[in-house]
């Protein structure tokens, strides 16, 4: 391999490293984006259920009123519609991620084979054939784990999200 050839693939590698760092860090600004915008959004929402329920409370003229105000119910839709938004979003966002390490580790594998290919029949390449292809079957397994692993714990997640929702509105009385 001449220097030139050594240094297009260095720059190639650097670039496609590049890319891949740029993807990662704008799918972390785009979600912390959405997540100040949902606690803004958030804020504004609980504090207007706050001052609802002060002026309900300011209406009441008789304290046997006070029992038939219902003033937990909408701060416990506000924080239900909440918790599934931020689970909605931190979903997003690691469906974003998966992608772009899946995307790295085909990449990582064609690279592999094509320089598997052209160095198999060299001194010494049924060695490192051999090698290579005992990493990139690791990494494989690693990453299909990793997968796995992130995709029972979404679901996991999911279920408690709704197990919470519906205990919480069977608690205030909601269908």
């Amino acid at each position: 391999m001449s220097n030139s050839s050594a240094f297009e693939q260095f720059t190639s590698t650097q670039k496609i490293n590049a890319d891949v760092l740029l993807t990662l860090i704008r799918s972390a600004c785009n979600g912390l984006e959405r997540l100040t915008a949902l606690n803004m959004t958030a804020a504004r929402d609980f504090l207007n259920v706050a001052v609802a329920n002060t002026q309900k409370i300011l209406d009441v003229k008789d304290v046997s009123e006070l029992s038939r105000l219902n003033l937990s119910q909408p701060s416990l839709e506000k924080w239900l519609d909440y918790s599934r938004n931020v689970h909605d979003l931190a979903t997003s966002l690691q469906k974003e991620l998966t992608s772009v390490a899946e995307g790295q580790y085909e990449q990582l594998s064609r690279t592999a084979n094509a320089t598997l290919d052209k160095t198999k029949n060299a001194p010494g390449g049924d060695v490192l054939t051999a090698t290579v292809k005992s990493f990139m079957d690791g990494y494989g397994r690693a990453f299909e784990q990793i997968s796995q692993m992130s995709k029972q714990a979404s679901a996991l997640t999911e279920a408690n999200m709704q197990a919470v929702a519906n205990a919480t509105k069977a608690a205030i009385g909601k269908k």
